[in-house]
């Protein structure tokens, strides 16, 4: 007979008898799970399937069918003594060796014998005793000739078990296995059959949680047979490993200097490096020690890659490039995307690529709780660039040999992050630099080194050549250090500091746009700076009818608006379908897919806006991208609306790209009023000017004295806030708002809180 033991590691479960002492065997439960108790039981499972047996179902009670095949074959007869037992068992299963039929009956015996002591008759102990015979029989005979026996036999019993089902497991326990009984309903439903807790352990978990809906061993069976088929697409598997970072030294620059050959003396791994280096030691050589870097890494004749500040995202023709096919799992999908590694020629270096590429897929399908879109879109981003750049880091590489990977800026996202990691589990050094401590890196991963200095510098490529080479005075510097120190979050900003930026729609009262309307942005609620983007809180607001029909103050009030940042709009529509528009005519091409063609757009001979500053342009492509991307201009992917969007976007005029170019998102902004006093009413390519110059962060305010709709018909959601100020009138003549008779007298606070008289 064994002796029950509590389980302390999970692992002890696994050893065999000879480590564990005399005679013992482990009963355990999992009542709740998560990562540690879904590792065991996979164990588990694949242990139960060679050497045990698998239950993957409640265990019933004997049907009428067994119950009549037993009283043929045994009668009857049934007697509360040991012989008896013994001797039943060996008619009743006679493939069973006539050795191991002795401590089975005992167990039996023993089983019955506490029923007895417990107040049971001798009729509940006969049932009992047929139902453990006919489970015997029907469902355990398989393992009875293992019992006792190394390697030692598993049970893996699933579902919630009745009393006496458990007592049949804690026989078979004793007479010479170990039992994991699965109970998903919980501990509160394993305890209505043992509340005394005398028959198993539970399983020792530090991050358990309740099971899953559903869960099954049939998933834990597919599970499985999905590992076994990753596994076989790791083969061939590289004959060197890498090994990172274990022989560096106090300097990475110096470090990486140092032949692959003489880094360590394991021919079967590579000694590459993974590092990241955070500011710079010294801001007058920094750019110098650089420049000096990638000279001596070429004069050792290294494959070398270097970047600077991003990694420009795949073409479409590069994603088209990319094969695959649909799976109905991540490892039939894996299957078919590496088979583009097969553009890596050399076997070694395409093992290894593969491989890192593997791990990281799954890694991230791990992470995407059974929704595959995201990780096959990012591995179809590591491919791209992976094909893109396997001839400058590749080609021509023989072992020891290592790549090298110079990479300026940080990653700006997870793409980029998950590029530079599955590089480091290549043949290839990676090297981080990221000089500028105010920028950010979102790289993470346990195998990177990290050093850090106190100096920081801006730099935004890296010093290739010696006409890129820019070395700043001391004086220089300590002007920088200065400006960081004066406008690093401390409310004051230089001019143009930022370049990004996001607009915060404010809801308001009607009175407060006259508070609000000539204030510096910084100053009014909701700024804030996060990450180098700017939230501008901005005005998108409709005034609808006169209040108390004073014709004249009403004109007087627009007036009051009209501060050197403010465009007037007397007359609408003022955009129409048949006005000039050059570009119009190649829209359709700066679309693919959905997505805005930038490149294509700067590079058209009638582009627009190729004189304003670069991070101008990408403000105006960023703004266009999200607004159909939103589709808030209603029609928008469905009839043709997108390339009226664009072409509108793309055609801005004159005095309102100056004021794009002029603003500045720390201080005040620009604004657009819209003065819609007749019966005609904007024109879908107003909405959507307007639209857009709300998302450069412009204040937007339309004035309808008729309470007409003017835009809202344009936009598939409400974003524009109504104000209904008074009675509604018609036909007002627009009066001569840029004249001085009533500038000055009265302001528009006045006029809104009427606090003097008309």
């Amino acid at each position: 007979m064994f002796r029950h033991a509590e389980l302390k590691n999970p692992d002890d479960f696994f050893a065999p008898l000879a480590q564990r002492g005399e005679n013992i065997a482990y009963f355990c439960r999992m009542t709740e799970y998560g990562p540690t108790a879904a590792s065991f039981l996979r164990r588990c499972y694949g242990a139960a399937a060679s050497c045990g047996i698998l239950i993957d179902k409640p265990i019933q009670n004997p049907d009428n069918t067994k119950l009549s095949y037993y009283n043929e074959i045994m009668g009857d007869r049934f007697e509360m003594r040991l012989p008896f037992l013994t001797e039943s068992l060996k008619k009743w299963l006679p493939r069973t060796e006539a050795r191991r039929v002795p401590a089975l009956a005992e167990a039996i015996y023993d089983s019955l014998l506490k029923l007895k002591e417990s107040g049971k008759n001798e009729n509940v102990l006969k049932n009992v005793f047929i139902k453990y015979m006919c489970w015997l029989y029907y469902r355990f005979e398989r393992i009875l000739n293992q019992l006792g026996t190394e390697p030692f036999p598993k049970m893996l019993v699933f579902g919630k078990p009745s009393a006496h089902a458990l007592m049949m497991l804690d026989v078979l326990h004793r007479t010479g296995c170990d039992v994991l009984l699965v109970v998903p309903e919980g501990e509160a439903a394993y305890r209505q059959a043992d509340p005394a807790d005398a028959f198993s352990c539970p399983l020792p978990l530090t991050d358990a949680a309740p099971f899953p809906p559903q869960f099954d061993l049939a998933g834990i069976r597919e599970e499985m047979a999905q590992e076994e088929a990753r596994q076989r697409l790791y083969d061939p598997l590289p004959s060197r490993t890498v090994s990172t970072n274990g022989w560096l030294s106090d300097k990475i620059f110096s470090d990486l200097r140092e032949a692959p050959k003489d880094r360590g003396s394991d021919a079967r791994s590579y000694c590459n490096c993974f590092c990241r280096v955070l500011g710079a030691e010294d801001k007058l050589t920094y750019q110098k020690e650089l420049y000096q870097l990638q000279l001596d890494l070429k004069k050792q004749k290294r494959k070398l890659l270097i970047l600077s500040g991003g990694i420009e995202p795949p073409t479409f023709d590069e994603i088209k490039a990319i094969r695959r096919s649909g799976g109905n799992n991540a490892g039939q999908i894996a299957s078919s995307l590496i088979e583009n590694l097969n553009a890596i020629r050399d076997p070694e270096l395409r093992a290894a690529v593969r491989k890192a590429f593997l791990d990281l897929f799954f890694e991230e399908v791990g992470k995407a709780s059974g929704n595959l879109n995201r990780p096959v879109n990012k591995a179809v981003t590591l491919l791209c660039w992976i094909l893109r750049y396997q001839k400058t880091l590749f080609e021509g590489l023989k072992a020891p040999e290592l790549a090298c990977f110079l990479y300026l800026g940080g990653c700006r996202n997870e793409n980029e992050a998950l590029f530079c990691r599955l590089l480091a589990r290549t043949p290839t050094d990676v090297l981080i630099l990221v000089p500028d401590l105010q920028g950010s890196c979102c790289l993470k991963d346990p195998l990177l080194h990290e050093e850090q200095y106190p100096n920081s510098l801006k730099l935004e490529r890296f010093p290739e050549d010696e006409n890129g080479l820019k070395l700043g005075t001391t004086a220089y510097n300590a002007e920088r250090d200065l400006d960081t120190l004066m406008y690093g979050d401390t409310g004051l900003y230089r001019n143009h500091q930022y370049t990004r930026s996001r607009t915060i729609i404010l809801q308001t009262m009607y009175e407060e746009i006259a508070v609000l309307w000539d204030q510096e942005l910084k100053y009014r609620p909701n700024f804030d700076v996060v990450d180098d983007t700017v939230h501008l809180p901005v005005i998108l607001a409709k005034v609808s009818g006169v209040k108390d029909g004073a014709v004249s103050n009403y004109w007087n009030g627009i007036r009051a608006l009209l501060t050197p940042e403010t465009f007037v709009i007397e007359a609408v529509p003022r955009i129409t379908g048949d006005t000039p528009n050059p570009i119009r005519p190649a829209v359709r091409s700066f679309l693919r897919d959905g997505t805005l063609q930038r490149e294509k757009i700067k590079a058209h001979a009638d582009y627009p806006y190729g004189h304003l500053r670069e991070a101008v342009q990408e403000q105006i492509l960023d703004k266009l991208a999200l607004l159909l991307e939103s589709r808030l201009i209603r029609g928008t992917f469905e009839n043709g609306t997108e390339y009226t969007v664009i072409s509108t976007v793309l055609n801005l005029e004159k005095d309102i790209v100056r004021m794009i170019q002029k603003f500045d998102y720390t201080r005040k902004n620009p604004k657009v009023i819209y003065i819609a006093a007749g019966e005609e009413i904007l024109s879908q390519e107003d909405a959507i000017c307007a639209a857009f110059l709300n998302a450069m962060g412009f204040d937007v305010l339309f004035f309808v004295p008729t309470g007409y709709q003017c835009v809202e018909k344009y936009f598939s959601k409400k974003i524009v806030e109504e104000h209904q100020v008074g009675e509604y009138l018609y036909d007002l003549q627009v009066p001569n708002l840029s004249g001085s008779a009533a500038r000055g007298k009265k302001t528009l606070h006045d006029f809104l809180f009427n606090r003097r008289n008309r």
